[in-house]
Order: structure tokens, then C-alpha cells, then sequence
């Protein structure tokens, strides 16, 4: 979540600083906010065990009694041997079915579109990309000669430059256009009725289902959506001012405060991970609990989530 926290709260949260020793800030809003949501789904674990303990799990505990031997050191050949076993048993097993996931997502991100001006971009980028080089090495060795014929060298790499920006510009748009006519985009439309009450768009509801896999895949997801490319990070200057301008069709800002908390809550809540689902449903040699507890905490980051935004929204 560390990169979902650190994209909201850098746009959103102001970085007032309420004590500090010279230069270091010890104590400030945004590092309360940080720590708040790391810590909001310990808070939270403690009346849903409870809930659990006394709905779904009624009856007396059973005792347990298990003799130990005594505790000795392990070999390293022992360690080394479980380490490589059980890494392989989740390589085999749970990455497998991690990887067939993230293939499904890359899938609906991918089809259906014609991605043929996407692959023109790409060459030309490439071929501009190698001439920029090729450029800049005459430039280094003409240094010594004569100032015409730097200053030409000068001139043809600003207009190659010029070039490889409006091509990468161009190139961000298309991406950005074929994932909203993909499987993908169109699923965010149709749940955007479902998350607007979050404050979300669209765009967000994109993010959130591409995330599946990884909750980190949200940033990239962004980045391609606002036309920014998908190798963007979570400090991307970029991404943080296109997110700060986003307007609903209305001419109203998709994210403020209220929003940044809420989506924030909903990360901090939600089993947003294939790797723990698929390593719960390798131990319990069934799809129930992992079923069970997407739905339930994808559930109550979901109301989290609603709760956050609608009371934000009072309060400014």
C-alpha cells in the first residue's frame, strides 16, 4: 500500500509540520496521515475477530495440548532444504494461478482494440530514440571542432527531441484511449454507479479492479489512463498534478481530500493481493476462505471507503 499512500498524500494532504528539531520534521500531517492509515487495518482486525469469534465461530474452544521435544538448532542443511521446498511448493502453486491472474487482467486492459498506430509509435520512438544517441555522440566528439558545426549538431538534437516528445505525447494518448474502449475500461464505467458514492470515477474503478493482482498496480494504471505512460511512479510529478486537475464532466475536481482518504481507507482494508488469496487457498486446499474473504474485506474497505468520503465531505 506504501505507494498508494505515498501518490495520495503527497497531492492531497498539506505537509504542515507540528514539531521538529532544525531541518527534521518529527511530527507532521502527513506523516500522521501515513501513520494513521498503517495502522487502521490492526484497529479494525480487532472488532472483526470479535464479530467472527461471536457469530461465525460460536462454541468453546477446544484444548490443545502438544508435548514439545526439546529445542535444538537447526541444521543449515535442513533450513536451506524447507526454504527451497516450501519456495518451490509457492512458485509451483500459488504463482502459478498469480500469474494466470495477472494475465487476465493485462488481457481485459489489452482487448479489444486496434493496436496497430500504437505499434507505429513505438518504431518511431525507437528509430528517433537511436538517432537522439547517435546525435549526442557527434555532439561530444565535435566539441573540439569547429562552432558551426556544433551549434548544427545543436540545432538538429533540440529538433529530434522536439520530435521524440510530441511522439511520446501521442503515444500516451493512444494508450490511454485503447485501455478505456478495453474490457477493462468498460468495467469501470459499469461499476463507476457503484463507486461514485466513494467519490471515484471511472478512471479510479479502472484502477481498483487492474490492482487485483497488486494493490501497487494502481499507479501505473493511472499513469496510462492520464496519457503519462504506465512506467510512471508514485513521486511522478506528473501523475501528481494530473490527478490534482482531473475534472468530472461537469467541470468539478474528481480528487480533493476527501476522496484521497477514501480511496487510501479502501487500500488499507481491502485483499487487494492475488499472493495471500492464492497461498490461502493452497493451505485450505479449497477456494471457500479465499472466497469468503475477498468478499467480506472487500466489503469493508468498500464501506470504509464511503464512510470516509461522506463525512470529508461534511466537514469541508
Amino acid at each position: 500500500c506504501w505507494p498508494v499512500y505515498t501518490l495520495f498524500i503527497a497531492a492531497f494532504i498539506p505537509n504542515v509540520v507540528y514539531f521538529s528539531l532544525g531541518d527534521l520534521s518529527l511530527i507532521s500531517l502527513q506523516g500522521i496521515v501515513l501513520f494513521a492509515m498503517s495502522s487502521i487495518g490492526a484497529v479494525i482486525a480487532v472488532p472483526v475477530a470479535w464479530f467472527l469469534k461471536r457469530v461465525c465461530f460460536k462454541g468453546d474452544v477446544a484444548p490443545f495440548v502438544m508435548e514439545l521435544p526439546g529445542y535444538k538448532w537447526p541444521s543449515s542443511r535442513n533450513v536451506i532444504y524447507r526454504v527451497y521446498s516450501r519456495g518451490k511448493s509457492f512458485v509451483v502453486k500459488a504463482g502459478t494461478l498469480i500469474f494466470a491472474t495477472s494475465i487476465l487482467i493485462w488481457a481485459a486492459g489489452y482487448f479489444p482494440g486496434n493496436h496497430s498506430e500504437q505499434f507505429a509509435l513505438q518504431q518511431q520512438i525507437e528509430t528517433v530514440d537511436a538517432t537522439v544517441e547517435k546525435v549526442e555522440g557527434q555532439l561530444e566528439v565535435a566539441k573540439g571542432e569547429t562552432s558551426e558545426q556544433v551549434e548544427s549538431l545543436e540545432v538538429q538534437l533540440k529538433n529530434l527531441e522536439s520530435t521524440q516528445s510530441l511522439l511520446y505525447e501521442r503515444q500516451n494518448l493512444v494508450s490511454s484511449q485503447l485501455i478505456e474502449n478495453s474490457y477493462l475500461g468498460k468495467a469501470g464505467h459499469l461499476i463507476e454507479p457503484v463507486v461514485k458514492p466513494l467519490g471515484w470515477d471511472w478512471k479510479i474503478g479502472v484502477g481498483v479492479i487492474a490492482s487485483f493482482p497488486a494493490r501497487e498496480v494502481i499507479i501505473s494504471t493511472l499513469g496510462t489512463i492520464y496519457s503519462l505512460g504506465g512506467d510512471v511512479g508514485e513521486d511522478d510529478e506528473g501523475l501528481i498534478g494530473s490527478i490534482r486537475v482531473a475534472t468530472w464532466p461537469d467541470g468539478r475536481k474528481v480528487f480533493n481530500v476527501p476522496v484521497a482518504i477514501s480511496i487510501m481507507v479502501f487500500f488499507a482494508l481491502c485483499a487487494q493481493c492475488a499472493a495471500t488469496l492464492m497461498v490461502m487457498r493452497r493451505e485450505t486446499n479449497s477456494w471457500v476462505w479465499p472466497v469468503v474473504s475477498f468478499t467480506y474485506m472487500t466489503t469493508l474497505a468498500y464501506l470504509g471507503a464511503l464512510l470516509s468520503y461522506q463525512v470529508g465531505m461534511m466537514l469541508i
